[in-house]
This record gives C-alpha cells, sequence and structure tokens, in this order.
C-alpha cells in the first residue's frame, strides 16, 4: 500500500479500456515540451503527450508501459492521462513494432511531397518506443 502522505490517484484511460487506475508516489512520461516527472502536490497542468515510455512508481516497485499520445491533466492530487493507446510490455508485438518501424522509415526516406512527413515521424516514434519497452523487458 503506497503511503498516503506522499501518493496521489492515477488514471491512465484509453478509448478501450481503463488502463492503470490506483494510488502512485511518482508517475514519469514524454509531453511536447519535454519529460516530466510527477509528485503528490504538483502544480495544476495540462499537457499534451508525446509517444514514449511511463514510469509508474508505486509502494510495490516500478511498472512501465509504452504510451502514445494523448492529454494530462495534473490536479493536486489526482492526474489523469486521457491516452490514444497505452501498452504494458507484454502486449507488445514485436513484428508488428518492427514492421511499422520500416514502413515509417520508408516513409521518410523517400518523402517526396506525398505523404504526410508528420505522421510518417510519430508513426517511427510510436514503433522505437514499442521496440524500446520490449527489449527492456527481454521480449
Amino acid at each position: 500500500m503506497a503511503d498516503e502522505s506522499k501518493s496521489f490517484r492515477l488514471e491512465v484511460i484509453s478509448p478501450d479500456r481503463i488502463f492503470f487506475e490506483d494510488m502512485v508516489d511518482m508517475v514519469e512520461l514524454r509531453t511536447t515540451e519535454g519529460d516530466i516527472g510527477i509528485l503528490k502536490g504538483h502544480i495544476p497542468l495540462t499537457a499534451i503527450v508525446a509517444p514514449g515510455i511511463m514510469k509508474i512508481k508505486m509502494a510495490g516497485g516500478e511498472k512501465e508501459a509504452a504510451l502514445h499520445d494523448g492529454f494530462i491533466e495534473i490536479l493536486k492530487d489526482k492526474v489523469t492521462v486521457m491516452a490514444e493507446s497505452c501498452e504494458w510490455p507484454e502486449e507488445i508485438d514485436i513484428n508488428r513494432a518492427n514492421e511499422a518501424k520500416i514502413r515509417a522509415e520508408r516513409r521518410l526516406k523517400g518523402a517526396d511531397g506525398e505523404i504526410n512527413e508528420s505522421r510518417a515521424e510519430l508513426s517511427l516514434r510510436r514503433a522505437l518506443t514499442r521496440l524500446e519497452l520490449s527489449s527492456k523487458y527481454g521480449k
């Protein structure tokens, strides 16, 4: 059980499920403005989430997940992440992530104005996040 004096409620919600909901001591994730670490009592803030690895620290240890796009709302004693998608390491399909990486790199290499370059870069970042997280957990 988390120490109530330093813990806060974290909710991570995706379109298809409540991904995570519990008391935590800290959460770290990437926003479009850079990486952020959140402790209880953080100033209220709303930010845009960028693809990256989200680290959740709680009394029972640490969990990590691939977090892809969304928004975060930070209140005094509650943090809500509304994510486009979020995956635990064991949920990642490595073959699919590798294929997505190759496709995105191919699109960017041959970028001649016919593709949406920012969308291809975002796809590449998502694939790299999935591959980085799955490799950390020996998948």
